[in-house]
């Protein structure tokens, strides 16, 4: 495999920063010294997930996801190393010399690698037949003109064309060197089986004669296709996408979310349509914070994925009612992640590609911001007129507005909704709660297979109080781990976490986590001082890490992580480099990174209300030289009390006389030197008998 030179990795990680890497996939808020956000790697609702840009790294409290900018791009896109470079060095326009691989060698990389190669060279091969093919200048650019895109669009979207083949695909990837089975498994190329389901040899194009619209991931990544043919008696489906593979999950992606994701950031909205081209005339017309859910229902997955970027997100619907009915609970899925959702119509027989063709951006936008409405308004005033005047229907009516405000978490918003509800149906805001906790108890019955008792919350929150009797219900205090991690953040204790009283059940500290070596708690000390203060003066002439590693010199360190830890620090002081956590976060071990990014976060941060009102809070790096000297220390008396406890086991054992008097001097001392560290530590050890 050709190996990225040094050179090149260093310029990398001196060039990738990290706040804005990271800031490519969430929305990143400031908080104290560090950014915040919701964790990327699991469903949260509040933000655990930290970037500390000083430092160069990201930890998440929630899931323990931590690293430097090349572990983020790794987790992030499930790629390698080396992969995560290349990404870092195309986004900061950073050349990389590699050795000449052949399309072998690069497949051979890793499956998942070989599979984004494959998929980018087939993108590149259908934008070229879009452009330079008789064929594809005829059919596919003639549609796209009809549909009047411009190049411009054609080109940021990198559309294409394959021909009307069966075999111009796989025969141009093996005349490239592509092996056919990543092919097969992104599911450009289809496996011919008999009757039987029996592999008969023979393999096809799965698209041809179609206008090809590549499908991205947040990191521009190709992962996937979705195609459109063009003949007008084709039995086949209009659109044809890609297979599930180990690159690209359907129910996680959402078209045009790569070009959208800035955009987003910075309206602070996201406009959710349909199809591919409603995304395309949207964004040529200026619009360029909207993404396509790409005919598929709305997933949790995608949820997850429109919440990095914004609370905010506007439906855009064609007119037909019946579409609107079966996109209702996709909507109400969004409420339920937290989003604030409004929704916008258009005139019958328009969806947002016609009517914007029809009558221009400004006018388009017009319409955008007149017509738009809050869902549960929304939804409110549909089944409501779909109601009319029959009481039965309009209970069903009520019955289903409830059911979309029971999934919105914010207490204040469900009860702004219900008062909405009350107004809109002309009932008793007291009868709509009533029967809002009534809803709420029997789903949470039903989610947890037995009944719910009355005081029971959903998902979402706990019930309302009776305003009759005004009494609120009590619900026990659990925690989810996101709640838990925040808590953490603003410095609550376990005591605090479990409920107040100190109570942790039949848990003990013992279950909660391992009593931890001794030793390597002693050597995970020096490493973490060494990582964090290295170039700190601790004289005018010498700095925390050439203090630590000279006291040390002699000391071998029995933890091999923090062995070889200690080993990489004196290495870079050798080279003339400080043995930072900006630097060694970005090792090539995994193991290292890892404790790299778990020594340098810290969970908490000092409030800057103690220096307002005047009050001094020693800190650690005002202290360095008694934090150095102590850890010194301790490592060292604990090593002599391991020594000390070996010899006096020895002395237990049956021996001669001369290796009896040989341990003996050896415990007399070792216990002399235990008791002087005991002293200069300032601890008082009681004097053992032997």
């Amino acid at each position: 495999m050709a190996r990225i030179p040094k050179e090149t990795v260093d310029q990398i990680i001196h060039h990738a920063d990290i706040v804005e890497v990271v800031g490519d996939f969430v929305s990143l808020k400031k908080k104290g010294q560090n950014m915040w956000a919701c964790c990327p790697f699991h469903h949260e609702k509040s933000p655990s997930f930290s970037v500390a840009p000083a430092k160069g790294l990201y930890k998440c409290f929630g899931c323990g996801k931590a690293g430097g900018v090349v572990q983020f791009i790794m987790d992030i896109e499930g790629t390698s190393y080396v992969e995560a470079l290349k990404y870092l060095a195309k986004k900061y326009g950073i050349d990389v010399q590699e050795e000449e691989k052949t399309p072998e060698q690069q497949l051979a990389q890793n499956e998942k690698d070989s599979q984004f190669i494959v998929s980018s060279w087939a993108k590149d091969h259908y934008h070229k037949l879009l452009n330079d093919n008789e064929e594809g200048q005829s059919v596919g650019w003639s549609y796209l003109r009809q549909r009047g895109l411009n190049q411009t669009t054609i080109s940021t979207f990198e559309l294409g064309y394959s021909l009307d083949q069966w075999d111009d695909l796989l025969k141009s990837a093996a005349a490239a060197g592509f092996e056919q089975k990543y092919l097969e498994k992104t599911g450009l190329v289809v496996v011919r089986e008999d009757d039987n389901g029996q592999d008969t040899g023979r393999r096809y194009d799965r698209f041809r004669g179609r206008v090809m619209f590549p499908i991205h991931n947040v990191s521009g990544r190709v992962i996937g296709f979705g195609a459109r043919t063009l003949k007008p008696h084709d039995k086949t489906a209009k659109y044809l996408n890609s297979p599930e593979s180990e690159i690209y999950h359907k129910s996680d992606v959402l078209y045009g979310l790569y070009q959208a994701r800035q955009p987003i950031r910075s309206e602070e909205l996201c406009y959710l349509v349909e199809g591919y081209l409603d995304v395309l005339s949207l964004h040529q017309g200026g619009i360029k914070n909207v993404v396509a859910t790409s005919g598929t229902s709305l997933t949790e997955g995608q949820i997850r994925l429109l919440k990095r970027y914004t609370d905010n997100v506007t439906v855009l619907y064609d007119g037909d009612a019946a579409g609107i009915r079966a996109s209702l609970r996709g909507i109400d899925m969004l409420l339920e992640g937290g989003l604030n959702v409004r929704v916008v119509l258009f005139p019958d027989g328009d969806d947002p590609d016609s009517y914007i063709r029809k009558v221009g951006d400004q006018r388009f936008r017009e319409h955008v911001e007149t017509a738009s409405q809050d869902f549960i308004q929304f939804k409110t005033d549909l089944v409501s007129r779909e109601a009319a005047q029959d009481p039965v229907k309009k209970a069903e009516a009520i019955r289903e507005v409830l059911q979309s405000i029971a999934k919105v978490p914010d207490p204040i918003k469900r009860q702004v909704f219900l008062q909405q509800t009350s107004h809109t149906f002309g009932i008793d805001e007291q009868v709509l709660i009533t029967e809002y906790n009534k809803l709420v108890r029997n789903a949470t019955g039903k989610a947890s297979g037995g009944q719910a008792s009355p005081s029971s919350g959903s998902g979402s929150g706990a019930s309302y109080p009776n305003k009759a009797n005004n009494q609120q219900p009590t619900t026990k205090n659990q925690l989810t781990p996101e709640e838990e991690a925040e808590a953490l953040m603003y410095g609550a204790s376990a005591e605090d976490l479990m409920g107040g009283g100190g109570d942790l059940g039949t848990l003990t500290r013992e279950d909660l986590e391992p009593v931890p070596d001794v030793v390597e708690q002693c050597e995970r000390e020096v490493v973490r001082l060494l990582l964090l203060y290295s170039a700190q003066p601790l004289t005018p002439d010498v700095a925390v890490a050439q203090y630590l590693l000279e006291q040390l010199d002699e000391t071998p360190f029995k933890t091999s992580i923090y062995a070889d830890m200690l080993h990489l620090c004196r290495q870079e002081l050798e080279q003339g480099r400080w043995p930072e956590v900006r630097t060694l976060i970005q090792h090539g071990r995994s193991d290292i990174r890892s404790v790299v990014a778990e020594l340098a976060t810290e969970k908490y941060e000092l409030s800057p209300n103690w220096t307002t009102h005047q009050i001094h809070v020693p800190r650690e790096v005002d202290q360095l030289q008694i934090a150095c000297d102590n850890a010194i220390l301790r490592l060292n008396k604990v090593n002599v009390e391991r020594e000390l406890a070996v010899r006096l086991d020895a002395l237990r054992q049956p021996s001669d006389e001369a290796t009896m008097m040989e341990n003996l001097q050896t415990i007399h001392l070792l216990k002399q030197m235990d008791n002087q560290l005991a002293n200069l530590l300032g601890t008082v050890i009681p004097r053992l008998g032997w």
